[in-house]
């Protein structure tokens, strides 16, 4: 949690924020990842301050839990002080034991970011779906939020000027806004209505065009012209000696010795291998993305 302290900003976790939209295509399923096609609605989580402090709590955490489809699951949440956000308990359940940040009293606002987070410990907890090493495994955390429909609460928590920040989670704003904008091209859903900070409005419109970005790389027909010259020169030299550095195709050669090429899905990011010759369609069998290729 960054509280008047410095807001890192940027793409520095990609890859591993890429790899956990991977991982939880593959943990869920399509069909599963599908089910939550609609966010975590504004009015759920809305928390005044004339409400009561731990019935209100009580109540996000059980939206949160309804969100994630974990009914057997009840959340116990206290407040203490301490340095993080917040922190769960990760037992056998049913019962969970989150605790809040003491500064949430007074920030209620963005207690449904915080229980945003942790219960999808539970709920990655439950499916036995971890990274290696506790950073990696916090980022996967904020992107399964984030992608299954929670975590616009999180980038709606950052908020900065010249005299102060807040920012919760481990992600930068920027890459909350791209794994929101990820989210928003898959199930056609605008999250940008609910922001109430203005600066998480700008960390999503960044974020989108880096999403669009994924959707533009060769051999994909929508790549510009420049990534398409770049792609005809390393074809004629393929397969070559290794795969390309700063390109995300690689060139190979199968066993009849015809040439092929694979690159990630601009969707789920899993790798894709086609033939090379010409206009190929491909469709990925992780998240059954279609995509038109100029191979």
């Amino acid at each position: 949690m960054a509280d008047d302290g410095p807001v890192e900003h940027g793409y520095p976790h990609l890859d591993t924020v890429r790899d956990a939209i991977t991982a939880l295509y593959k943990r869920l399923s399509y069909d599963t990842v599908q089910t939550f096609a609609t966010s975590v609605a504004p009015v759920d989580v809305a928390f005044g301050d004339t409400d009561d402090l731990h019935m209100g709590a009580q109540r996000v955490a059980r939206e949160m839990v309804r969100h994630y489809r974990l009914p057997d699951a009840r959340p116990i949440i206290s407040f203490r002080e301490m340095t993080h956000a917040a922190n769960v308990e990760l037992a056998a359940g049913p019962e969970y034991f989150i605790e809040l940040n003491d500064r949430f009293r007074t920030h209620r606002r963005d207690i449904g970011a915080a229980l945003a987070h942790e219960v999808m410990h539970v709920y990655l907890h439950r499916l036995d779906l971890s990274f290696p090493g506790t950073r990696e495994n916090e980022i996967l955390t904020d992107t399964a939020a984030t992608y299954l429909g929670a975590g616009w609460l999180l980038l709606d928590a950052y908020r900065e000027d010249s005299a102060s920040s807040q920012k919760l989670g481990y992600l930068t704003p920027e890459e909350f806004g791209y794994v929101l904008a990820k989210r928003a091209l898959v199930f056609g859903e605008d999250p940008s209505v609910w922001f109430t900070s203005p600066q998480a409005y700008t960390a999503y419109v960044k974020g989108m065009a880096q999403a669009r970005r994924d959707e533009q790389q060769p051999p994909l027909t929508a790549a510009g012209w420049a990534g398409r010259r770049r792609y005809a020169q390393d074809r004629r030299h393929a397969p070559g000696p290794g795969p390309q550095s700063g390109v995300p195709y690689a060139f190979s050669g199968d066993r009849g010795g015809s040439l092929r090429v694979s690159f990630p899905c601009p969707t789920c990011h899993q790798r894709i291998r086609v033939p090379v010759r010409g206009r190929v369609r491909a469709r990925c069998s992780l998240c059954r993305t279609v995509l038109e290729c100029d191979t």
